[in-house]
């Protein structure tokens, strides 16, 4: 099994400083950001832990290194570039795309040594296949493949190859990668996403049929909709907690409010952490698709007696 650890975070770090935007007040800040951010790297290999302690400490240093930019680099500034600009530069919730990929460990899910030729990470999967007209030769337009793009997945990649009968040389053959374990990152979720992760959630089963959905989030943004209607396995909210009220966040525009209300702030990131409870939710759905032992040999289904 290939794990991929894109530095997707550490790419919007760097980004960061050859951005004219940034006030030079700020350079010397994103500067040491990116060696608190190396240092985070180095702690989430975590040489020598297995199991829940490698689990307890993932989830430790995510939160300190979380807190530390959406607190100390973000919200700090004594400029407005940072926080207002915080969903174009995806300065913080990069954050959770890149730590994600530490979860899909054998440490943590131990049937992942039963897999082979599988990848591990962000990916455009699968999701349709389509045929168009018949005037269209199949080199040119006449198949369409259909894919969409997780934040993170467990995939297998396969090379399909389809030409007409009887064969006059015209073919369509194209590489993919077909998800068997989904997850989409939202920082706020409102009901506009949980639609269309619903909708990409069906599609991806439609075309998948065993495949498994989740979706996570650090806050929720709506009235909670149960997910049995829907495609979705489950959603989980990592904080536990809403987003905070708009008319709260209305004070954070400015750099005087915020310095007024930082304290207010630091105690709503430090009283709803991102729990490690919700990862160990996250985990059980992965070793529940990807479990340590077969359970479908025959031996096994007669001895239990169903399938």
């Amino acid at each position: 099994m290939h794990v991929e650890h894109p530095r997707t975070h550490g790419y919007k770090l760097r980004a960061l400083i050859n951005n004219s935007n940034l006030p030079q007040v700020d350079r010397p800040r994103v500067h040491a950001a990116i060696e608190r951010y190396d240092e985070w790297r180095s702690r989430l290999k975590g040489p020598g832990l297995t199991g829940h302690e490698y689990l307890r400490e993932l989830v430790r240093a995510l939160n300190e290194y979380k807190n530390y930019i959406d607190l100390e680099l973000i919200f700090d500034s004594q400029e407005n570039f940072l926080y207002r600009q915080n969903g174009q530069t995806k300065l913080s919730n990069s954050i959770l795309e890149e730590f994600l990929p530490y979860l899909f460990d054998v440490r943590l899910v131990p049937g992942f040594q039963r897999l082979e030729d599988v990848i591990c990470g962000p990916q455009s999967s699968f999701s349709g296949l389509t045929f168009d007209s018949p005037f269209l030769p199949l080199s040119s337009g006449g198949v369409q493949l259909k894919t969409k793009d997780h934040d993170f997945s467990v995939a297998k990649v396969h090379r399909m190859t389809i030409s007409n009968e009887p064969e006059n040389g015209a073919t369509f053959s194209t590489r993919f990668s077909v998800s068997h374990f989904a997850t989409e990152i939202k920082t706020n979720l409102d009901k506009t996403m949980f639609q269309e992760a619903a909708q990409t959630a069906n599609e991806l089963k439609r075309a998948v049929p065993g495949a498994r959905y989740v979706l996570l989030c650090e806050y929720l943004d709506m009235t909670p909709i149960t997910t049995k209607l829907t495609s979705i396995d489950e959603v989980i909210v990592l904080r536990r907690t809403k987003r905070l009220a708009s008319n709260v966040r209305s004070n954070f525009s400015t750099a005087q409010g915020r310095q007024r209300a930082r304290q207010a702030y630091k105690n709503f990131l430090y009283d709803n952490p991102l729990h490690l409870g919700c990862f160990e939710r996250f985990l059980h759905h992965l070793n529940e698709c990807f479990p340590e032992e077969g359970e479908d040999d025959a031996d096994t289904v007669l001895t239990r007696g169903y399938f």
